[in-house]
C-alpha cells in the first residue's frame, strides 16, 4: 500500500486474527477489515463473517500489502483498521438537535477520499453549530486516524454516522422534514437559500462532485461562485462556507430558527 495510505490509518491498526477477533468481540470501532487473497482456515472464516455481519467494510489485499500496512507484524492475514472514534446513527444527531432546540443542520459527504478533507468538514460543522456528519460505508475515507487528526478534536464532540446508502438515507431525511442541498457549480447562489429551517448540506468528492443518484435525491443544487481559473473550491472549504452562512443565517433568525 501507499505510504499515504499508511499515514491516514495511523496508530489505528490491528494486526493478526486473535487480536482482531478481540477487538470486534469487545465492539471496538472499526473503520475497514483487510484480507489476503487466497484460501482462508481456522478463524479467518469466522473473523469475516462477524465483521460483516457487523456490517463492516471489507476489502482483499496481496499479504505483501497488509505486511507494509502493519509495518512487518505477523497478520496472519487479516488486519483491521481501527476508528478514531466510535461511529453514531443519524438519529443520534436529530437527538442533538431537538435537545439543543433547534433544527437539524447535517452535512453528508459524498464519497471524500482524503481523510484530512474529511477531518477538516467536520471541524467547520462542528464550529458552526451543525449537529452532525455523514458518510457512505463504501468508497469513502471513514473515520481514521488522520481524520480524526484533522478534525482537530471536533471528533470528540459532533456525531459522525456511516451509512449502506446515501441516495436512500436522502429520502428518509425528506421524509422527517429536511430539506437536501447539494454544492454544486451549476446551482442556485448560495447566498439565495434559505438554511434556517431543518436541512442537510451534500458535499461531493475531490473528483466527481455530488454523485448523480444523491444529486437527483436533493431538492435544490447550491453554488459558490468561482471567480479565478480554478474551477471548484476543496470540498472541506465549500462544507465551511456554507455552514457558516447557514449559521449566519439563524443567528438573524433569532433564538427560534
Amino acid at each position: 500500500m501507499e505510504e499515504a495510505e499508511k499515514e491516514r490509518y495511523g496508530g489505528g491498526i490491528i494486526a493478526g486474527r486473535n487480536p482482531v477477533a478481540e477487538a470486534l468481540k469487545a465492539g471496538r470501532a472499526i473503520d475497514c477489515l483487510y484480507v489476503a487473497k487466497g484460501p482462508r482456515t481456522g478463524q479467518a472464516p469466522v473473523i469475516l463473517a462477524r465483521a460483516k455481519e457487523l456490517g463492516i467494510p471489507v476489502k482483499e489485499a496481496d499479504p505483501r500489502k497488509l505486511s507494509h500496512l502493519c509495518n512487518g507484524a505477523n497478520h496472519q492475514g487479516v488486519v483491521a483498521v481501527a476508528a478514531a472514534h466510535g461511529y453514531a446513527s443519524v438519529e443520534d444527531m436529530l437527538a442533538l438537535a431537538r435537545e439543543r432546540g433547534e433544527p437539524p443542520l447535517l452535512l453528508v459527504c459524498d464519497g471524500l477520499e482524503d481523510p484530512h478533507n474529511l477531518g477538516a468538514v467536520i471541524r467547520a460543522a462542528e464550529c458552526s453549530g451543525a449537529h452532525g456528519v455523514i458518510i457512505p460505508k463504501r468508497r469513502s475515507v471513514g473515520l481514521t486516524y488522520a481524520a480524526g487528526k484533522a478534525s482537530a478534536g471536533a471528533v470528540e464532540y459532533l456525531p459522525v454516522a456511516r451509512v449502506q446508502n446515501l441516495a436512500a438515507l436522502l429520502e428518509e431525511l425528506k421524509e422527517k422534514g429536511l430539506w437536501i442541498f447539494a454544492a454544486d457549480m451549476d446551482g442556485q447562489p448560495w447566498c439565495q437559500v434559505d438554511f434556517t429551517g431543518p436541512c442537510a448540506i451534500v458535499i461531493g468528492s475531490e473528483g466527481r462532485g455530488v454523485g448523480r443518484l444523491v444529486k437527483e435525491r436533493s431538492d435544490l443544487a447550491v453554488s459558490l461562485p468561482i471567480r479565478g481559473r480554478v474551477n471548484s473550491l476543496n470540498a472541506s472549504v465549500a462544507a465551511g462556507v456554507l455552514c457558516y452562512e447557514a449559521l449566519r443565517q439563524r443567528l438573524a433568525a433569532g433564538p427560534n430558527a
